[in-house]
């Protein structure tokens, strides 16, 4: 016999953590772009339990720009869904109640852009992964390349990329006379509100250079770092919680108990009280987002390459053996020589904490997920360290060695998901032919000139690879 769906109706079993607010009572105010895995267990957590402590107007509307199921799944379990912390010393599952509505933006594209327009939402959020920004890595403005930002700015009205929905929303919300609403990245750019601000405001100038003026002047895109390690879900991922919730639940996730956000308390017209969920409000978020992206994403990146290489699957596969974890204090080591002091963090601790997530044995993190948009990645999380580690009289030697197993990943594996897979893999054969790693150096906007001018890191580089 099939198990029932969770739904408001599902009895909680004791010990499952449920909503600590009415959920009858919670209206709309913000969007969330990108309604996948990390989403759910990081800003719906964050959500969840800062309304329990100051209720508000702060329901998400999910939307899913890609896949249909997430929002059939959502619908179908009355917008439900639980999050399961596990480590040694046991699972503690939460119910999360703050989602309230669900949007496909393939299918409803006209319901998206009514609740972007509503003087309801105040916060749009969007975790939407690096690549999907349209972002062109020589320029740092608009890739006019990409598929959804050629799209949107040749049907401006219609649009069907995440920069698109941003603007045409921010537009119709001009001619309505009302205010902007807060533009929240949550994915992995570097000052990712600065970021996402430039990528907006070219092309609302392209579209209309008053709407661009007007976004400047009124709007508000505080950068973040976050921080939760969120596998993929699998089966296993689903039975486990079907067996501790007693009900079938489509969305749910396993996640690490850790969670971390640090927020630029720059706001155009509100938001929660996530501040009494944990989270960390500053006047810069660039101390603890260089931190993270060099630290955690860095060495997360490197394990990851070299697990792939090695045919370890999950993260806890690869510091199971003292070799490589020693490989990854090494690296966090050289990393952390790269930053200045960051206020209220011990980086030593900060990196032992580190240590011991990724060690975690009930999380079942895949490196090949990790792996993933390498070409997206690498840039702000090792060849941005590089630079300054050289620049420091380092030799860099760590980022070398994770530099080569990024190459000897792109040389050795049979599904490269990449938006760039078809130029590294011409410079992966390029580089069998030669020994050479020098047409990965080649790709234009890839490495910093820096890196690329100087021979001696890239000997380093090649001498690595020859050791894999």
């Amino acid at each position: 016999m099939s198990m029932q769906p969770l739904t408001s109706a599902t009895p909680l079993p004791a010990g499952v953590l449920s909503p600590g607010f009415d959920r009858q009572r919670l209206k709309p105010g913000i969007v969330h772009l990108g309604f996948g895995a990390f989403h759910r267990a990081h800003q719906a957590v964050y959500t969840d339990l800062a309304l329990a402590e100051e209720f508000g107007d702060w329901g998400i509307i999910g939307v899913s720009l890609r896949s249909r199921q997430a929002v059939e799944d959502l619908r179908r379990q009355d917008h439900l869904f639980t999050v399961t912390a596990r480590d040694a010393s046991g699972p503690q599952m939460r119910l999360v109640g703050c989602v309230i509505g669900g949007i496909s933006a393939a299918d409803e594209r006209d319901a998206l852009l009514a609740r972007l327009e509503s003087p309801d939402i105040r916060i749009v959020t969007l975790t939407v992964t690096e690549k999907a920004y349209g972002l062109d890595p020589v320029t740092g403005g608009l890739d006019l390349t990409h598929p959804a930002i050629a799209a949107d700015l040749a049907h401006p009205q219609a649009p069907i990329g995440a920069i698109g929905f941003l603007v045409e929303g921010l537009a119709r919300r001009r001619a309505a006379g009302l205010a902007p609403y807060t533009v929240l990245c949550c994915d992995n750019l570097p000052t990712n509100g600065r970021v996402v601000r430039r990528l907006v405001l070219e092309m609302a100038t392209r579209r209309d250079p008053a709407l661009a003026d007007w976004i400047a002047a009124e709007g508000a895109f505080p950068s973040t770092m976050i921080d939760r390690i969120v596998p993929a879900a699998t089966a296993e991922t689903l039975s486990r919680a079907a067996e501790l919730l007693g009900a079938e639940d489509r969305l749910a996730l396993d996640t690490e108990p850790f969670l971390q956000w640090v927020i630029e308390d720059r706001f155009a017209c509100g938001r929660p009280a996530w501040e009494k969920a944990g989270a960390l409000f500053v006047e810069t978020v660039e101390p603890y987002e260089k931190m993270k992206l060099r630290l955690l994403n860095g060495a997360h990146s490197m394990l990851a390459y070299l697990g792939q290489v090695k045919g370890l699957p999950f993260v806890r596969d690869v510091m199971a053996v003292p070799e490589h974890a020693a490989r990854v204090r090494r690296h966090m080591a050289a990393a952390a020589r790269t930053l200045d002091p960051v206020p209220g963090i011990d980086l030593e601790a900060y990196q032992a904490e580190l240590i011991t997530r990724f060690s975690n044995p009930t999380i079942a993190h895949k490196t090949k997920q990790i792996a993933m948009d390498g070409s997206q990645k690498m840039p702000q999380r090792i060849f941005a360290a590089t630079v300054d580690a050289l620049a420091q009289g380092d030799h860099a030697l760590e980022f070398a060695e994770a530099t080569a197993f990024w190459i000897a990943y792109i040389r050795t594996t049979d599904l490269l998901e990449d938006p760039r897979a078809d130029e590294l893999r011409a410079a992966a054969r390029l580089s069998a032919e030669t020994g050479s790693p020098d047409a990965f150096f080649a790709l234009p906007g890839l490495f910093p000139e820096a890196l690329v001018q100087n021979a001696a890191w890239r000997a380093r580089v090649a001498e690595a690879l020859k050791a894999i």
